[in-house]
């Protein structure tokens, strides 16, 4: 039985379901060109914007490791140090929309079969902001982006209207989505913060607004560690540093943990789940739960920025996942997607080892304690 990497998701046909997330290296037209090379099924593009954009002065990324002796965790490269996370305080894209568009245009002329989706943002605060996000739709629809992923969870933006601030108000997710619907040609995607109470509440305003998918998770706010020796933050500026965003494998089960949340209450919607995925071993996990695509930032960055080796792994990896489940019938991911979503329950609902006087934690008749077997009286 020959094995079909192709999905369709928000109606859109990938040939395969990796793609590579919104990050330093898909600012460049020449890296994602090289990433539908080494054969990625989709790239989004790092968030556009309209207001101006300038970054911090020096080191925008590091990547922190740890080693197994000690477990010590730190930006400075070790012998023998594995990696741990990613963090960045980087802002969007520093390009214009007129310098986007003609390349949105040229990268989907050069490759019409790969998909190439539009990350975007603007603010939240006035009837203005809500046109800007329209415009940045309009062009990027126009000059051929087959989708559209509206950016609700940049964890370091400069402004107070923007990125997770919009992500973690329900007001805005739902407002913010249904202007961007109002124009939108192609799917919209909304990327979440993790860093909310319940991602739940923020993915159904956009679903009431009128999101085609939801994204997550984006990187966790997080500071750089404190070296012991300097007393400095190990990435700062001037001695100074602000919340930037932790990703890559430490943030796996966090991740997870969201979209368990998200597709157990919608089962019938689309997640492209992202965060801590460099093979296909991760990303099979995001399938179980339900995501019908999944993105990649960390492990591609450290592998020639747009990861030829990381989307060979994931590919290999999914024909021999399929291959070794012939005898299930699946060949495709569609066959498999979503069959660990309903293992996810309360813990009250975890088997006790006797669970007959097992009652959630609370005793068995309200207001009344059991009583103890001294306290039985004896009948002569």
């Amino acid at each position: 039985m020959s094995v079909d990497r192709s999905v369709t998701f928000t109606g859109i046909q990938f040939e395969n379901p990796f793609l590579l997330s919104s990050a330093p290296p898909t600012e460049s037209e020449s890296n994602i060109t090289r990433a539908f090379e080494a054969g990625w099924g989709g790239v989004v593009t790092k968030t556009i914007g309209l207001h101006p954009v300038v970054n911090v002065y020096g080191a925008k990324a590091k990547f922190m490791r740890t080693t197994a002796e000690d477990a010590n965790v730190s930006m400075k490269k070790r012998p023998g140090a594995a990696l741990h996370s990613s963090w960045n305080w980087e802002l969007i894209s520093d390009k214009t929309l007129e310098w986007w568009a003609p390349r949105i245009r040229r990268i989907k002329d050069a490759f019409p079969n790969k998909v190439l989706i539009a990350s975007i943002m603007a603010g939240s605060g006035n009837d203005k902001e809500l046109r800007h996000w329209q415009e940045l739709a309009e062009t990027a629809q126009g000059e051929g982006a087959d989708g559209l992923e509206l950016n609700f969870s940049c964890p370091h933006m400069d402004r107070r209207d923007m990125g997770s601030n919009i992500g973690k108000d329900q007001g805005l997710c739902s407002v913010v989505t249904e202007a961007v619907k109002e124009v939108a040609k192609v799917p919209v995607w909304c990327k979440l913060t993790p860093a909310t109470a319940e991602i739940v509440v923020e993915a159904a305003a956009c679903f009431r607004g009128g999101a085609d998918a939801i994204v997550s998770s984006n990187t966790f706010p997080s500071i750089p560690l404190i070296d012991p020796e300097t007393l400095e933050f190990e990435i700062n500026v001037d001695g100074f540093v602000s919340s930037g965003g932790l990703g890559g494998p430490a943030i796996l089960p966090l991740s997870l943990a969201k979209m368990a949340q998200l597709t157990k209450a919608f089962p019938d919607k689309s997640f492209s789940g992202i965060g801590g995925v460099s093979d296909f071993n991760q990303a099979a996990s995001y399938f179980l739960l339900g995501c019908g695509t999944v993105q990649v930032c960390t492990a591609a960055m450290l592998d020639q920025a747009v990861g030829p080796n990381v989307i060979k792994r994931l590919l290999s990896g999914l024909d021999r996942f399929l291959e070794q489940h012939v005898k299930d019938g699946w060949k495709r991911i569609e066959d498999f997607r979503g069959i660990r979503r309903d293992r996810i329950v309360l813990q009250s609902d975890i088997r006790r080892p006797d669970s007959a006087d097992y009652h959630s934690g609370y005793e068995g008749v309200e207001g009344y304690a059991s009583p103890q077997p001294d306290e039985v009286p004896v009948r002569a």
